[in-house]
């Protein structure tokens, strides 16, 4: 996997206009583009943020830094940490296979007196529910995209009896997802040094590093104009340069 400048720019222009997990998509499908669309939006949410772990570390590497604000006291945190650091380890049998989708996966759950079989939900899936207004109906409707089968009491349940399923179980499902797909939900455990709360703090990889390829190509396109401008290059030549032949001759022209 290697993603170089112009690619890189082409699927952050095309990102622009796109619903937040279609832009991960388009990333993943930009990076290894010898796989079809049609197999990365079948990827389960931790996969593919297990591999734009693997693309963030390969375009600005290893090293993430942000701010957290202490939920209690509001204080200001600087916080860094690895990619290492947050990643969740494959499970044997699919550590040699990490862009393989794991939806053919079964997943089975026995709560009271519901049985549930289900499947790990996917890229395809939050687009599919993106539109369905509030956050209960968005994880209702995921819901009855990843269960397989129901049955209460031992009989089949029909379709309609989804809405009906307690709580508990749709909570208990829930759950058991995020064990299954662990990626998919990572928690950065954090303490205030001013007033010494704990608490979890989500991290979502694709948000983060969306917001870091926005800002390098704002600055690389900057770059563009300038040596445009000093050297009439056309955009393909000044982006086939190495970053760093590329900031020696902008220390040139800006003297």
């Amino acid at each position: 996997m290697s993603l170089g400048a112009s690619a890189l720019l082409a699927a952050w222009e095309d990102g622009t206009t796109q619903h937040p997990v279609q832009r991960g998509l388009t990333l993943l499908a930009a990076a290894w583009p010898e796989l079809p669309e049609a197999v990365l939006s079948q990827m389960s949410i931790g996969q593919r943020d297990a591999a734009l772990l693997t693309l963030r570390e390969q375009l600005f590497g290893p090293r993430l830094a942000g701010l957290a604000a202490c939920p209690d006291c509001r204080e200001q945190l600087d916080i860094a940490f690895q990619v290492d650091d947050i990643r969740a380890p494959l499970p044997p049998a699919d550590a040699a296979a990490e862009l393989t989708p794991l939806t053919h996966l079964v997943l089975h759950l026995a709560a009271g007196a519901y049985e549930v079989q289900y499947r790990l939900p996917t890229s395809a899936d939050l687009l599919a529910v993106a539109a369905a207004g509030d956050a209960a109906a968005a994880r209702q409707a995921l819901l009855r995209r990843c269960v397989l089968a129901l049955h209460q009491d031992g009989v089949d349940a029909a379709e309609t009896a989804l809405a009906d399923l307690p709580d508990f179980v749709a909570q208990a499902v829930a759950a058991q997802m995020e064990a299954a797909d662990p990626q998919g939900n990572v928690q950065l455990a954090l303490d205030c040094p001013a007033c010494g709360h704990h608490w979890l703090q989500a991290f979502d990889i694709l948000t983060y590093l969306w917001r870091e390829i926005d800002d390098w190509a704002q600055r690389t396109l900057h770059e563009v104009h300038l040596l445009a401008t000093a050297y009439g290059w056309s955009e393909q030549a000044i982006l086939a340069l190495s970053a760093r032949r590329r900031h020696i001759y902008l220390e040139m022209v800006q003297g």
